[in-house]
């Protein structure tokens, strides 16, 4: 999927300076103890589900249509697992971006995984105890995802 186009709008107001976003994380498990990941197309790494909140749309709607966007999976949100600021960081063409992010864990109730957009190169479930080379945030969130408590993780210094 393309930039958002109230991305594009903005940043031809603002340039490449520092834009503040909600981000969307999604940890799908399914009954047998697997995680739904995606290839990115943009770096080939392996990642979880993830995505921009649109302006006005719901956390868990967004995130709903971002798995299947991207996969062809049709999910439900069964809760949020964290809340998080992530790092600045910046885009090849200089943008700076920041994100808010929001991390839901969800159910799958149909479709097979498949590249189903060009952000991604390969989907599939993978063994939650034979995962590829994920970031720390993304072991975190599978972690969290994981415990039975229903209260999400956030800082609080």
């Amino acid at each position: 999927m393309p930039t958002p186009k109230f991305v594009l709008d903005l940043r031809a107001k603002i340039g490449h300076d520092l834009l503040w976003l909600s981000g969307l994380t999604a940890v799908v498990l399914n009954d047998t103890d697997e995680v739904l990941l995606v290839r990115r197309a943009d770096n080939g790494r392996w990642s979880l589900v993830a995505g921009i909140l649109e302006p006005g749309e719901q956390p868990a709607v967004g995130l709903v249509r971002e798995i299947q966007e991207e996969t062809a999976v049709e999910a439900v949100v069964e809760r949020l697992v964290s809340v998080e600021s992530l790092p600045p960081g910046s885009y090849p063409n200089g943008d700076q971006v920041q994100f808010l992010d929001l991390c839901f864990r969800c159910r799958p109730v149909r479709g097979e995984p498949r590249v189903n957009d060009d952000e991604s190169l390969d989907v599939r479930w993978w063994p939650l105890n034979d995962l590829p080379d994920l970031t720390d945030r993304e072991l975190a969130c599978i972690k969290n995802a994981q415990s039975p408590g229903p209260e999400p993780v956030f800082a609080t210094a």
